[in-house]
């Protein structure tokens, strides 16, 4: 791990030159209990079944794109141990690279356990946040931005970020939150069952209803998978309502599926 971790070369391009999609920000390691039905507080539970995964937002992300077929790579921090070495292992399985992963001395890989409640599908998450540190300016400096065509970190508007500014629905958020950003930004908010919707650099808004499965398995990291399907559409020429639509598409299979595998 100490050898693989200073080897800081960037990355070839991907297939026959094609450029690749670096997602900036978390992994973690997520355990995953499934129960029957979300367990009652002070209660002793037996869970249908336990894995673990490599989680966290931008590793989620990867994971997708990967399985949707672009070239792409993780920047974030890790602390060597058990866990990274899951990680690790997890992130060459999938064929993301990890060129950029800023490995710190000291900190503990952040862990999350992760309950989700066979009955409805719902997920529950506590995260232990640790004390890792975060990438800094001088890890991002050491990149060749030449090998890649998008470079995503937090540009998509949450429900639960919406939420909590009181926006009650997707174009109550846009429009609300667009003169925050540059003029010319592309902003996009997914709304659970309600779809998504997005305002373009004109400021057209565009939407697409939800794609629901017809059982509702697993909702973990379906918002990561809706963010990179979109991501995978946009830097691929797509249109926004080609993109939204499509992200509404792949993140409704993952509604129906356990983990990842099958979104494709």
């Amino acid at each position: 791990m100490a050898a693989g971790a200073a080897d800081r070369r960037d990355p070839e391009p991907g297939p026959a030159g094609e450029k690749r999609i670096l997602c900036v920000g978390l992994v973690c390691l997520d355990i995953i209990s499934v129960v029957e039905a979300y367990p009652a507080e002070d209660s002793d539970t037996r869970c249908v079944s336990q894995r673990w995964q490599r989680g966290g937002n931008a590793s989620n992300s990867c994971t997708v794109l990967a399985l949707l077929g672009a070239p792409c790579a993780f920047m974030g921090s890790l602390a060597p141990g058990l866990a990274a070495d899951f990680i690790a292992a997890d992130f060459q399985r999938r064929g993301v690279d990890v060129s950029h992963v800023a490995w710190q001395p000291r900190g503990d890989v952040p862990c999350a356990c992760c309950v989700v409640s066979a009955a409805s599908g719902s997920r529950t998450i506590v995260l232990y946040d640790t004390n890792l540190p975060e990438v800094t300016a001088r890890d991002f400096e050491r990149v060749d931005l030449s090998q890649y065509k998008w470079i995503h970190w937090e540009v998509f508007i949450s429900k639960d970020v919406a939420q909590h500014f009181g926006y009650r629905s997707a174009p109550e958020a846009l429009r609300g939150l667009r003169s925050r950003v540059q003029p010319g930004a592309t902003l996009i908010c997914a709304w659970a069952e309600a779809g998504a919707d997005a305002v373009g650099p004109g400021g057209e808004l565009v939407h697409s209803d939800a794609f629901p499965p017809e059982t509702l398995v697993d909702t973990l990291g379906a918002g990561d998978t809706f963010n990179a399907a979109v991501i995978f559409a946009l830097s691929a020429g797509r249109s926004l309502q080609d993109a939204l639509t499509f992200g509404c598409q792949i993140a409704g299979r993952k509604c129906g599926i356990q983990g990842f595998d099958g979104i494709v």
